[in-house]
């Protein structure tokens, strides 16, 4: 069977699979997120399904898919059902939505806490380095990252989100601090060539620094930094970098997958929910940037802080001109980086 064929065959395996899962008085959701979120979405599925069903009587299942953000739009595209979709970059919800299943202006929506521009960001985050116990490279800023010997765990920006997020940081900073770019080319070359694995999403990369002990350093989400810290403790160090970037996860329905399933509703009602006080406190307790300004004040302490660029100020343009010039094939990454 070509690849076409195996491709068509499991998703439309999965939509018989959803399908089979409607009961009366309960329904079930699929929401399809990046790499490091399986903790965050865990307790708030939960929490949002016992409310739910003490609120109307509806049993509400939420089921999971995870991986790196690039890989999971492109299954959403290639027909996996999703209700909801939080991805980490906005490139990837433009993808989807220029197939027509989520709505064009998806990022001007509005609903009943948020403003324009905010229903679909209920935090955010950004990037930082892990270090072995007693940071034995002497890392604690991105020029580090370009020392000789130093073996550095990203992830591949062509397939995760937060490895695009990466090598935007490294850019940034490195424009920030008045480099030229012939130099920040130079630096970005000698980081991807340090890197002696490039894994698909953050999680693997995890997976790679921590559980395979490979690399000196691990350039990684800010929430998957401090679980790592939590599981291992001493052993491994958070560095701050004095400039990263804004990274700003948004969850987006997916417009034709609701209507299609009966679920725009139930699912409009959770990214309510994603912004009430019990979701946002456990945004913060999972170290992700909660974007309630109360609850933010009350976690400051598991922040500290940091020059955060937003990708308009790291590039013009923005998102679309940073996928077009770094991340399309034949772009400055394929350009700096050969495997």
């Amino acid at each position: 069977m070509s690849r076409f064929g195996w491709r068509s065959l499991a998703v439309m395996m999965t939509l018989i699979l959803f399908a089979g899962c409607q009961k009366n008085n309960s329904v079930e959701l699929l929401n399809v997120s990046y790499d490091p979120t399986r903790e965050l979405y865990r307790k708030i599925h939960r929490m949002f399904a016992e409310k739910y069903l003490a609120e109307t009587g509806v049993e509400v299942r939420i089921r999971r898919s995870h991986g790196g953000s690039g890989s999971q739009a492109g299954a959403v595209i290639n027909g996996l059902p999703a209700d909801l979709v939080s991805l980490a970059v906005q490139p990837d919800l433009d993808a989807i939505a220029n197939t027509g299943l989520i709505r064009e202006d998806w990022h001007t929506v509005t609903n009943s806490f948020e403003p324009k521009s905010k229903r679909s960001l209920p935090y955010t985050s950004t990037i930082v380095f892990v270090v072995r116990k007693g940071n034995p490279k002497q890392i604690f800023d991105w020029d580090d990252l370009t020392n000789p010997g130093v073996k550095v765990i990203p992830a591949n920006p062509k397939t995760g989100g937060g490895a695009r997020l990466n090598f935007l940081a490294a850019y940034g900073a490195f424009k920030y601090q008045g480099d030229s770019e012939a130099v920040i080319f130079e630096k970005l070359k000698t980081i991807y060539h340090n890197a002696p694995v490039l894994d698909g999403g953050a999680r693997a990369a995890t997976i790679t620094f921590v559980r395979k002990c490979i690399g000196d350093v691990q350039v990684t989400w800010e929430n998957e930094a401090e679980l790592e810290k939590l599981e291992l403790g001493d052993e491994v160090e958070i560095i701050r970098p004095r400039v990263s970037i804004l990274a700003e996860p948004h969850v987006v329905m997916v417009d034709r997958n609701v209507d299609a399933h009966g679920t725009r509703g139930i699912t409009e009602a959770f990214m309510d929910f994603l912004h009430s006080e019990p979701a946002q406190e456990v945004i913060a307790e999972q170290y992700y940037r909660p974007s309630n300004p109360t609850t933010m004040a009350k976690y400051r302490d598991r922040f500290p802080t940091m020059k955060l660029l937003r990708v308009d100020e790291i590039i013009e343009g923005g998102w679309p001109a940073a996928q077009k010039r770094f991340f399309a094939n034949g772009g400055v990454f394929d350009q700096i980086f050969q495997p």
